[in-house]
């Protein structure tokens, strides 16, 4: 087996565009499998079987090997066999069948609800700049708006006065979103006090929250206002304007929220994206039972 992975790894390195690593890391990843292999008693390619390919992938998983270095490892063996059947060395790829391990999807960035809390209070509201910034990181983490929902926001858009706004997710697909009344008293303050001095007669602007020149607030300045404020807060996690979004959903469901309502509210259109949220470690399963439960409680 080792004259044709030498053989293979010449093919690689007379290929252009093929840097020296990845060479270097296809024929690692295959050194292990053939060491594996003879392990088992094979001693020819030709007398590798998709049951062989499966039993080292189950031992890689055993051994803890993570799912990303797992699914490299198939990559390297299919490329490898593909070369085989070009040359012929055998009749059958046996890596046909074989498919990637799909990756763990982890819950994202939340952060606590006290670090949220220290977040949103270490902006200071009093110029016309920090009660914006107040008022967008309210509104995001009281709505979970995407960062692009949210500085796409008109002021038509809100209706506070009967507690929700509409944004069109990035697939176009209009959507309303409850607001709580404390991101709604701050919205409207930024709205009475702030937005008058920000705007300009000269350049009228229907954009809810806008920048320094009058102008509709770009990714950019809030990611820099998320990042200002998480640095004021003491916050060490590396967080986004997404983190925000995050954080919503987590404190949803791990207060007992409905994922359905939770996948309505972010403009997920798969379930699966939602799901991700409802963790073992993050579900509050007592206490979810003991509320909605007829007989929990004597």
């Amino acid at each position: 087996m080792k004259k044709w992975l030498q053989a293979y790894s010449k093919r690689l390195e007379d290929e252009r565009n093929r840097s020296a690593a990845t060479v270097r890391s296809y024929v690692s990843d295959l050194n292990d499998f053939i060491a594996y292999a003879e392990e088992q008693g094979v001693k020819e390619v030709r007398e590798l079987r998709s049951n062989h390919i499966q039993a080292y992938l189950s031992r890689l998983k055993q051994e803890g090997r993570k799912t990303a270095t797992i699914a490299r490892r198939v990559v390297s063996l299919k490329k490898w066999f593909r070369f085989l059947t070009i040359e012929r060395a055998i009749e059958y790829d046996p890596t046909l069948q074989i498919e990637s391990p799909k990756p763990e999807r982890k819950a994202p960035l939340a952060l606590k609800q006290t670090e949220m809390d220290r977040l949103l209070e270490s902006i200071d509201p009093a110029n016309r700049q920090g009660l914006r910034d107040r008022a967008m990181l309210e509104l995001l983490y009281a709505t979970g708006l995407r960062v692009s929902e949210l500085i796409a926001l008109n002021i038509d858009h809100v209706r506070l006065d009967m507690g929700f706004l509409t944004c069109t997710s990035p697939g176009g697909r209009e959507r309303m979103v409850p607001v709580g009344s404390y991101a709604a008293s701050w919205v409207e303050r930024y709205a009475a006090e702030a937005r008058p001095q920000l705007s300009r007669e000269d350049k009228p602007e229907q954009a809810l929250f806008l920048n320094v020149f009058g102008e509709r607030m770009t990714r950019q300045g809030f990611w820099k206002t998320v990042k200002k404020a998480a640095g004021a807060a003491g916050i060490g996690a590396e967080i986004t304007p997404h983190t925000l979004r995050h954080s919503f959903a987590a404190h949803l469901v791990e207060n007992g929220a409905d994922l359905r309502a939770v996948q309505e509210m972010l403009g997920h259109t798969a379930s699966a994206s939602t799901q991700i949220y409802q963790t073992p470690s993050g579900l509050k399963v007592k206490d979810v039972y003991d509320r909605a439960h007829p007989r929990a409680r004597s």
